[in-house]
């Protein structure tokens, strides 16, 4: 997937943290790249040991809460969610993020049901772990927090100077993401935040969406069994959450808060289908205890279903999906582009679809491709890079432009337009496919572009 092409990209260029996200993904990505080498297999090891150790975690954690038999029954409803699939074969910042989320549950029980102070240290450094993985697990202190102002019994933790103790081991070990941030004026912040504030606008029909891929990607059982559970929930309790048991109120905090927080925001704002993930963790674990056979036996089914469709779309491909956000025809590609190369070897190498084609090529050929910066646009982590285009000046080019549909190139055609302010002039080579058991699945329209002139301004961290 390009995903996992873009996050090697990140690893490959060592940093304290990145535009779009934080520097966990590229630790994971260098780590696995390093041992197995470049390779794809080596990228998704990578993402299928971490869910792994984050499956074990999870187990751990759910025999704090459950009988053995409920334990077991809360493990083959996470292994049975479209989710954990996806978390161990396509590289993404909620590959460390899940395991730390774990992880950070774990030491945060010691501290609170079995009395152990000093794991507030390790809970504040786990809780940071989790924040380099990804933004979301703000949501850890802040469901901590919660569960405090909440449970009386527990309130006094928030005076402690062991919870001070935490919030400072939190604070060092976020570090190196304020690090990166002050030095870059808090781009990625604000990428994060105020930039899409920016985007919000109503649009109610993106409920239905969201909606639509969480129950996919937990299987529609266990989706509509944590929507009816809740509403059970605060039927019987209301708004005196007080009154919730101690447990159950924990689980509570570190899922309701980012199951209903993005539905809130859903109906402005596009939510992806992987931002909720984290709080399934507990939600998961909640719902176990009221889950009957027969449901259980349903949500199996349609896994095996979901699963067994899934393998053969992968593996024969039936179904064309018109997106860079495919797994098909990209080797193919590589090796195309590396012919070409040799044909022009003093070229540069570059496309312009935000960061996808882009990064697969950097994978596969082994060398800087550049992005849409070229061309004076947005690049993400391309334009942090320390990439100089005026070193670029003068040269010739090839340029790499992916179609979405093989049977529609209007609009790609058409987009050379926006070449001719940066080079003396743009010809088109032949195109680039690539067969799938006698059938096209994929094409690239390809462009000698000479004599390049970089923006006048370059866009510059």
């Amino acid at each position: 997937m390009p995903q996992d092409a873009y996050y090697y990209f990140y690893g490959q260029h060592p940093a304290l943290s990145y535009f779009d996200h934080p520097p966990g993904v590229a630790v994971l990505t260098r780590t696995f790249t390093e041992i197995f080498g470049a390779h794809s297999y080596a990228i998704k090891l990578g993402d299928t040991i971490v869910t792994l150790l984050m499956t074990g975690c999870f187990y751990l954690l759910a025999q704090k809460f459950l009988s053995p038999h409920k334990t077991w029954k809360a493990l083959l409803l996470l292994l049975s969610t479209l989710m954990v699939t996806i978390l161990s074969l396509v590289t993404t910042p909620d590959v460390p993020l899940m395991l730390w989320w774990a992880v950070s549950l774990l030491c945060l029980h010691k501290t609170i049901f079995e009395g152990r102070r000093h794991w507030w240290i390790w809970t504040g450094i786990a809780m940071g772990l989790a924040f380099d993985s990804k933004y979301t697990a703000i949501f850890l202190p802040a469901g901590t927090v919660l569960f405090l102002l909440l449970s009386a019994r527990n309130r006094k933790w928030l005076t402690s100077p062991w919870f001070l103790l935490s919030i400072v081991c939190f604070v060092i070990t976020i570090s190196p993401v304020i690090i990166w941030n002050v030095n870059n004026g808090f781009a990625s912040f604000k990428f994060q935040s105020s930039e899409r504030a920016g985007d919000l606008e109503l649009n109610w029909l993106d409920v239905l969406g969201v909606v639509g891929h969480q129950a996919a990607i937990l299987i529609p059982v266990l989706f509509f069994a944590l929507c009816y559970f809740i509403w059970k929930a605060i039927r019987r309790y209301g708004w005196k959450w007080g009154r919730v048991p101690e447990k159950e109120l924990w689980l509570l905090c570190f899922f309701l808060p980012v199951f209903i927080g993005f539905f809130l925001i859903s109906p402005v704002y596009w939510v992806k289908l992987n931002w909720m993930m984290p709080g399934y963790i507990t939600g998961i674990i909640w719902v176990s205890v009221w889950l009957g056979r027969r449901w259980m036996r349903w949500q199996y089914i349609i896994s095996l279903v979901v699963h067994l469709a899934l393998a053969v779309e992968i593996l024969f491909y039936p179904v064309p999906v018109k997106s860079d956000d495919t797994w098909a025809g990209w080797p193919g590609l590589g090796k195309a582009v590396q012919q070409l190369h040799a044909t022009y070897p003093d070229d540069f190498i570059f496309s312009a679809d935000d960061y996808k084609t882009s990064a697969i090529l950097n994978l596969y050929m082994g060398q800087m491709v550049y992005s849409q910066n070229i061309i004076g646009k947005r690049a993400l982590e391309f334009d942090y890079v320390g990439t100089d285009l005026q070193t670029l000046k003068g040269r010739n080019a090839i340029f790499i432009n992916s179609l979405t549909d093989v049977k529609d190139d209007v609009d790609e055609q058409a987009f050379v337009k926006d070449l001719l302010p940066y080079f003396s002039s743009v010809t088109p080579l032949p195109p680039i496919v690539v067969m799938h058991n006698g059938k096209l699945v994929r094409k690239w329209l390809a462009f000698r572009c000479m004599n390049y002139k970089p923006p006048v301004e370059q866009r510059l961290p």
